[in-house]
C-alpha cells in the first residue's frame, strides 16, 4: 500500500465521523429550551437532569452544536459556550481531512505526534472547559421550570 493511500485512509478515518457529527447537526433544529434537541435522534431524556433537576456537564452540546451548523453563533455562545469550541475542533478535522485526503501530506501522523506531545495540557484543558461550560449552564439555569 502506498503512503499516499494510508494518508488518505487515515484522514478518511478521522473525518467520517466529523462529517457525520457536523451533517446530523445540521439536520437537527436547535430545541428553544437550550437543551433536548437530542430527543430528535431517538434518544431519552437526559437521565441526571431528570433525577436531580440539575444540568449534566454536557447539557445543551447537541443544541449548540446544531445552532452552529444553522450559523447562529450567538445562540450556540448562549446555550453552551464549551458546544461552541467543541463544534469548531470536529469542524477543523472535518476540514483537515478533506484537506489530507485531497492532497496527502501526512498531516495526521504529524498532528498526532504534536498532540502526544501536550496530552496532559490538551486533556486539562478540555476538562477545564467542560467544567466552566458546565458551571454556566447551572449559573443560566431556570430552576423554577419543571422537567
Amino acid at each position: 500500500m502506498s503512503q499516499a493511500l494510508k494518508q488518505r485512509l487515515w484522514a478518511l478515518l478521522l473525518g467520517t465521523p466529523a462529517w457525520t457529527i457536523l451533517g446530523i447537526a445540521r439536520s437537527l433544529s436547535p430545541d428553544p429550551g437550550g437543551h433536548g434537541t437530542h430527543k430528535q435522534l431517538g434518544l431519552s431524556s437526559c437521565s441526571i437532569l431528570t433525577w436531580t433537576g440539575y444540568p449534566c456537564p454536557m447539557c445543551g452540546m447537541t443544541t449548540t452544536f446544531t445552532h452552529m451548523a444553522h450559523f447562529e453563533w450567538w445562540q450556540a455562545l448562549k446555550t453552551q459556550p464549551f458546544g461552541v469550541v467543541l463544534f469548531l475542533i470536529t469542524l477543523v478535522v472535518g476540514l483537515a481531512a478533506v484537506i489530507e485526503l485531497a492532497v496527502p501530506k501526512d498531516r495526521v501522523a504529524r498532528t498526532w505526534q504534536w498532540i502526544e506531545n501536550r496530552e496532559l495540557w490538551i486533556a486539562s484543558g478540555l476538562v477545564l472547559g467542560l467544567l466552566m461550560g458546565w458551571g454556566y449552564k447551572l449559573m443560566i439555569w431556570d430552576f423554577s421550570i419543571p422537567i
